[in-house]
This record gives structure tokens, C-alpha cells and sequence, in this order.
């Protein structure tokens, strides 16, 4: 096969971006910055390039209307060495197909559990989105993942040729210097993410810890949890960013990962990068970051109460030297490793 140019011209396709604010966004833009600092040439073509209109269930998520004819003229003008779609969305269904029209080699992520999202808002059977994405994910090249039990689970489901892509986490802006102290009764537990039904908050919301509750982040769900928790222990700070967000990170006590769907959470980096231990359950993306890990980081237990207690215990700085061993350079350079040449000859 055709190797890559030493300086490649990179064409990623994504549903997912900007002002959008969640993990694949954040995970994409770091991506770009650090291919562009290797000497890559890229393209990003996400939905601000077209028109759009929000999605039913969800007003934060742009869906692109009719993009085929504009996404061809990008695709004839910046004539990539290679191509990725990020993900499985009008966008991404129609990179694929103008891909195979002109016998183009592809990659593609899985980056979001659409069978589990599906299921958490619609009556419809985790075998029939799996059938739909095994078949849109096996016209590409391969399909990058980023742990390996997600590579295992959907080899299970009848994907072929898995490529592990793991995360970075940006260690200067993630900082326990960051730290300040905040207006409320200690412990604080943090949590950080969309406020959707598939990020399963109510198992945190529910706990009955000591101290304060803190969540950040915006979604459908937001005014629902509001009128539901919020109160003296439970505050709502809406979406946090930069340098403001990293302080909240760095300024809590225990990091609480909620999730039981996310293909790996980065934000679970951020928190360990800041200092913060974490507390999840033991499903993939949290086993695979720090399960099993010495000195522990983070504890694991279907009991998530437990395990926010227990989380107190930690050393705050065997988080900290644990996230700097992951680095966006390292992600970019996993990347450009699994992508193929548009063109295999």
C-alpha cells in the first residue's frame, strides 16, 4: 500500500464541532492543533460549512442539510492524502458515499454509543443501530477506537479491523496549581459533562454524600435536574471553559464519573491532570484509563457512593503524575498512524 506523504494533507469530516461543547469536539480541535504542529496540512469540514437546522431531541446538535454538493467541491479543492470521518451523522453518511463514488480509501471513529443513546431516548433494539453502524463503519478502511475493551465489545458486534486510538489531556491548562477555594461545605464533589439522559446523572444526583454536589456543563436535561436537585448541596454552574473550568477541576475534591456509556471520557483526564481523584463505575473508559493502575488514582465500584468516599483518600499528586503520561502529541501521532492514502496506488 501507498505510504502517507512525510507532510500529508488531512481531510476530517465531523457532525461534531464547534460551538458545539462535549468530548469529540474537544478531543478533534486538540487533534488538529497537534497534527498542524507536526507539519500536517488539515481541513476540518463540520456543519458550520452548511445550513442547519437543530436536532429534534437535542437543539444544542446542528444537523447539516444537503451537504453532498458543497462537501464534493471541498473535497475536489483541497485534494487530501488522506480522509477520516469522525462521525456517523449527514455529514459523515455523506463523506462516505461521495468516498466510494471516487474510489477513495477512508478511516473512521467510533466515538459515541448511538445503540445506547438510541435506546436511553427511542424504543429502538441496540441490533438494529449496531446493524446500521457495522455497515457504515466496515466501507471505511478501518475504524479507531479508544480503549480496548471498545475494540473487544464491538468485535463481539461484528465490526472488523478496530484501531486503538487513546486520548490526551492538555497538563498545562489541567494544573493543581489551579486550585483555589470555593464558597461551599467541603468535600466537593464534581462533575463535569453534557447534562443528557445518556450521561445516567441521577446515579450521582441521588447519592447521599457529605459536602457539596457540583455539576457543570449545559444539555436537554439541565432544566429538569435543575427543578429536581438543585438546592444548598447540589449547585448547577452551567458550562465552564478554559482556565475557569481547569480551576474547577483542580479546586474539587473527588471527580464523580457517572457515566456508563461514554467509549472513554476525557474528562476523566482533566480531573487526574488537575489533581483530582476519580470515582466511577467499572465499565470501559474509566477501567481502561486507570483500572488496575498503582498507586490508585481512582477507584471503581458499581457502589458510586463508595467509591466517592473513597476516592477521598487518595494522593492528590499520584493523580497528577498519572494524566502526564497521556499527551495530545502522542494522540495526534497514534492518528496519523492508522490512516490510510485516499488513493491505495
Amino acid at each position: 500500500m501507498r505510504r502517507l506523504p512525510e507532510t500529508s494533507r488531512i481531510l476530517i469530516v465531523t457532525d461534531a464541532w464547534h460551538s458545539q461543547v462535549n468530548g469529540v469536539v474537544r478531543t478533534l480541535s486538540m487533534l488538529t492543533g497537534q497534527l498542524e504542529r507536526l507539519g500536517q496540512r488539515v481541513l476540518v469540514v463540520g456543519p458550520d460549512r452548511f445550513h442547519t437546522l437543530p436536532c429534534p431531541s437535542y437543539p444544542e446538535v446542528r444537523l447539516s442539510l444537503f451537504p453532498r454538493r458543497r462537501m464534493a467541491r471541498l473535497f475536489d479543492e483541497f485534494k487530501p492524502d488522506a480522509l477520516h470521518i469522525a462521525t456517523e451523522g449527514p455529514l459523515g453518511i455523506a463523506a462516505s458515499r461521495l468516498a466510494r463514488r471516487v474510489g477513495w480509501q477512508f478511516t473512521t471513529a467510533y466515538h459515541t454509543r448511538f445503540p445506547d443513546y438510541l435506546a436511553a431516548r427511542t424504543a429502538l433494539p441496540h441490533r438494529v443501530a449496531y446493524a446500521w453502524l457495522r455497515r457504515f463503519h466496515g466501507r471505511g478502511s478501518g475504524t479507531m477506537v479508544a480503549t480496548r475493551s471498545l475494540a473487544t465489545e464491538l468485535r463481539e458486534h461484528g465490526f472488523a479491523n478496530t484501531l486503538l486510538w487513546s486520548r490526551g489531556v492538555d497538563a498545562t491548562l489541567f494544573h493543581p496549581d489551579r486550585a483555589t477555594t470555593l464558597p461551599y461545605p467541603g468535600p466537593i464533589f464534581l462533575s463535569v459533562g453534557r447534562l443528557a439522559v445518556e450521561k445516567n446523572l441521577t446515579a450521582f444526583l441521588d447519592l447521599d454524600l457529605p459536602g457539596t454536589k457540583l455539576i457543570v456543563g449545559d444539555g436537554p436535561e439541565r432544566n429538569w435536574l435543575e427543578r429536581r436537585y438543585a438546592g444548598e448541596r447540589t449547585i448547577f454552574l452551567g458550562p465552564r471553559q478554559g482556565a475557569e473550568l481547569a480551576s474547577l477541576f483542580a479546586s474539587a475534591d473527588v471527580f464523580v464519573f457517572s457515566s456508563r456509556t461514554d467509549t472513554f471520557g476525557l474528562v476523566v483526564l482533566e480531573a487526574l491532570a488537575a489533581g483530582t481523584p476519580v470515582a466511577a463505575f467499572p465499565v470501559c473508559g474509566p477501567s481502561d484509563i486507570f483500572g488496575g493502575v498503582l498507586p490508585r488514582v481512582g477507584v471503581l465500584n458499581n457502589d458510586l457512593r463508595a467509591a466517592a468516599l473513597a476516592a477521598l483518600t487518595i494522593e492528590r499528586q499520584d493523580c497528577r503524575r498519572f494524566a502526564e503520561q497521556f499527551s495530545w502529541e502522542a494522540c495526534a501521532t497514534l492518528f496519523m498512524k492508522n490512516l490510510v492514502p485516499v488513493k491505495p496506488n
